[in-house]
């Protein structure tokens, strides 16, 4: 068998790690050929192939990034975007594909399967907004690099007296907020799912501070919204998915709450720092398992679904399913989380 890989959507810690363990498979066990397909589904656009073999993929498990590349090209927003994805694979001799992302990526996949391409997904978001998988890889790698951020934005905070507005990424889903601020013991904790007050948060503060305390922390996801669209944040226009490019969350809430408050208050918009440097043992690790169990399912023809975790199992989870609705935080999580705000 031929298999073609790729690794679409934004980059994360771990991406390096499946090809890695999906060559070594497929190559040593199986004896399959594998090829890589550059920067995503653009790349099978574009023909832009690379062999992958054992020696070329050596040593990557704790390499940050994607060997491969990866953007966040929508092939089938092109007129004959499924045309020239099949004439890719076909002209590299290629059976099926293991594709390497998130909602979009892996979506692009489910819907080509009825134009006869085969695949197999394995998910990837640093948002961990997959259904059908317990966590994605990525996921613990970004919880840590924010954790470690807010932990060094307390000790600023209290020297200055200020409040401190971190900004994470998540667009659609609070998970990485919510873990992070947690963790970080943060003072608020602002998510998509649950639309806020500013009224509400800066007496929230001013009850924290009139108790004696000296600063505050804010953790905020970029797509965290305020009741009432109250505040104006910036729109960097659309992806090729039709997602807005979202950003600014934390400027726009840093002057309000020091005009409601009188407090100093700065932001820190941590970003793609959260997508980047080298994996955590355990993504290392789940994102080793998914590779292996990912080119198991191919070798069995059991195409047309994605690898996940569940519990401590990777199981087969019909790709379909998988992408059919984002996973979000439940209401109960956040009701958890409020015990520890003001």
């Amino acid at each position: 068998m031929r298999i073609g890989v790729l690794t679409g959507g934004g980059d994360c810690p771990g991406l390096n790690a499946v090809i890695r363990a999906a060559v070594r498979k497929g190559e040593e066990v199986y004896g399959h050929q594998l090829v890589g397909y550059r920067h995503g589904w653009r790349g099978v656009l574009d023909g832009d192939v690379v062999e992958l073999t054992v020696d070329g993929t050596a040593g990557l498990i704790a390499r940050g990034g994607t060997l491969l590349g990866t953007s966040r090209t929508n092939p089938l927003q092109r007129d004959d975007g499924v045309a020239a994805v099949q004439a890719t694979l076909e002209r590299d001799h290629v059976d099926a594909l293991l594709v390497i992302g998130g909602e979009d990526t892996l979506g692009v996949a489910d819907q080509l399967a009825g134009h006869g391409v085969a695949s197999v997904g394995v998910p990837k978001t640093i948002d961990n907004d997959l259904s059908g998988t317990d966590v994605t890889f990525g996921f613990h790698t970004a919880v840590q690099i924010a954790t470690d951020a807010v932990d060094r934005l307390h000790t600023t905070a209290e020297s200055h007296d200020r409040v401190m507005i971190v900004e994470v990424m998540g667009r659609h889903a609070g998970w990485l907020a919510l873990s992070a601020g947690l963790a970080g013991g943060a003072h608020v904790i602002l998510v998509p799912e649950q639309p806020f007050d500013i009224d509400e948060v800066s007496e929230r503060l001013r009850h924290r501070h009139a108790r004696g305390a000296r600063y505050s922390i804010v953790v905020a996801a970029e797509g965290a919204q305020p009741a009432g669209a109250a505040l104006t944040v910036q729109d960097a226009g659309v992806d090729e998915f039709g997602h807005v490019r979202l950003g600014g969350i934390g400027a726009a809430l840093g002057p309000a709450l020091e005009t409601r408050t009188g407090y100093e208050t700065r932001v820190t918009i941590l970003g793609h720092v959260l997508r980047g440097g080298t994996p955590s043992a355990f993504d290392r690790i789940l994102a080793t398992r998914f590779g292996l169990a990912a080119v198991d399912a191919l070798h069995e023809q059991a195409v047309g679904t994605m690898v996940a975790l569940h519990g401590t199992e990777i199981v087969r989870v019909p790709l379909a399913d998988a992408v059919r609705t984002l996973k979000t935080v439940p209401a109960s999580l956040l009701d958890d989380a409020a015990v520890f705000f003001g």
